[in-house]
């Protein structure tokens, strides 16, 4: 699996940068415009937003001759033109070096979420839309077999969501913003709080946190402060993948900043967790793709300079004691023939 060429990882860098630094106004984004409407003899601005629904929501700002409303149009007209250059290198990257898209409902679910404040608050995107962010982050086209899904994963440590002293807004008005019909969904606890959400067409976004060691807490969600009125499902491992996470980009509308495991983390992740799925058809068809998504990164980041991390992530894991050895055999076992050589490789180098 070859690197895009030179060219295309630089304005992958640009876009990232451009996209991290773009100080995003709640009040005012880029998608929307500043209108001037005379009334008698004097001119006032509004603010027309799309509305998600085909049309445009107006609201008041002020007099045209106030200064402070002055700079705000002028720093919006700035934020435009930036916003129409990031769509640009957005569609030449899709277009012409062939890394792909996020399907529209999972690049509207975490531009909400991202604007809302999940990464600031240290959420991490996980799962098959973080590993899609990786074509960007390390400059390859992924097959799209491994990056197809019809869901959006979203974790944040207990300790920080219960430390950090701030919260999202209400979770479930985010989403309804997008697609009034998602509804929290019922926990097979029984319990009243949900980690999950689900629209209309099945589309799911889960909430997953850190296992707090205890069988007492793992049987329902966690009460998570900062996640506005969401839960979290406590996951075995999970500690593991979203330790000391990298900043990539999601190639949606202008681009989306986003915060994803470090990829070695996460192939490491995919091959603990892939022989614990269900023994059922969708459980075997999540794990092939656990242990191809891990192939793929094990092949890959060799080649382009993560080799090291990945070896450093293979023995931290193996490290961790008797369950952990046994689940990593196990996932390299496993393993698809096409990807078996590199995976073997590196762990029996870390078995010695």
């Amino acid at each position: 699996m070859k690197q895009i060429d030179l060219m295309f990882r630089t304005m992958v860098a640009e876009l990232q940068q451009r996209t991290f630094d773009d100080d995003w106004s709640e009040d005012f984004p880029p998608t929307g415009r500043f209108v001037p409407v005379k009334v008698d003899d004097r001119t006032y601005y509004y603010f027309d937003q799309p509305d998600g629904k085909g049309g445009q929501k107006r609201r008041y700002v002020g007099p045209e001759d106030d200064k402070e409303i002055a700079l705000r149009v002028a720093d919006q007209r700035a934020q435009k033109t930036d916003y129409k250059g990031r769509r640009k290198l957005v569609s030449t990257l899709i277009r012409e070096a062939g890394l792909i898209a996020p399907d529209r409902q999972t690049g509207e679910v975490v531009e909400a979420l991202a604007r809302a404040g999940l990464f600031r608050l240290r959420g991490v995107l996980v799962g098959t839309v973080a590993f899609q962010s990786y074509a960007a982050y390390l400059g390859v086209r992924l097959p799209m077999a491994a990056i197809l899904t019809g869901d959006a994963d979203l974790a944040q440590d207990y300790a920080i969501s219960a430390e950090v002293g701030d919260s999202l807004p209400p979770i479930l008005d985010l989403l309804k913003g997008i697609d009034p019909t998602f509804r929290a969904m019922p926990h097979i606890s029984g319990s009243p709080r949900s980690h999950a959400f689900r629209n209309s067409n099945g589309y799911r976004v889960e909430f997953l946190t850190t296992n707090r060691g205890s069988e007492e807490y793992s049987d329902e969600p966690a009460s998570m402060p900062a996640l506005g009125g969401a839960a979290a499902e406590p996951l075995r491992f999970l500690d593991f993948l979203i330790r000391d996470p990298v900043r990539s980009i999601l190639l949606h509308n202008a681009g989306v900043s986003v915060v994803v495991p470090d990829p070695a983390r996460y192939a490491v992740h995919k091959l603990i967790v892939a022989g614990r799925r269900q023994n059922d058809a969708g459980g075997k068809a999540k794990s092939e793709k656990d242990l191809r998504q891990a192939g793929i990164l094990f092949e890959v980041l060799p080649k382009t300079g993560g080799g090291n991390g990945l070896a450093a992530a293979l023995e931290e894991g193996w490290e961790r004691g008797p369950a952990w050895k046994n689940a990593l055999a196990e996932g390299v076992e496993a393993m698809p023939k096409e990807y078996f050589g590199p995976v073997n490789r590196m762990f029996e180098g870390i078995k010695r």
